[in-house]
């Protein structure tokens, strides 16, 4: 599909942008969009950080909270 796209297509796409956000737009356009794509990295990136402790933590959870559940014992059930 993009086998035929040469150099003079890219000057034709280039100017009917230039045409619809003109020439004092641009900048800023290429500046929001470069920050998107940054913000939408950091992202991604923090989500599979997310994802890797997440599925370590989940079994530790489960040890402790086993090991966290009160005990009953027939000394303390007994009043003085």
């Amino acid at each position: 599909m993009l086998g035929n796209f040469q150099g003079w297509h890219l000057l034709i796409v280039l100017l009917v942008i230039l045409l619809l956000f003109g020439a004092a737009k641009l900048p800023a356009l290429a500046k929001s969009m470069g920050q998107s794509a940054r913000v939408f990295k950091g992202e991604m990136k923090a989500m599979k950080e997310e994802d890797k402790p997440a599925d370590a933590a989940s079994s530790t959870t489960v040890e402790s909270t086993s090991a966290s559940a009160p005990r009953t014992d027939s000394a303390s059930d007994h009043k003085p």
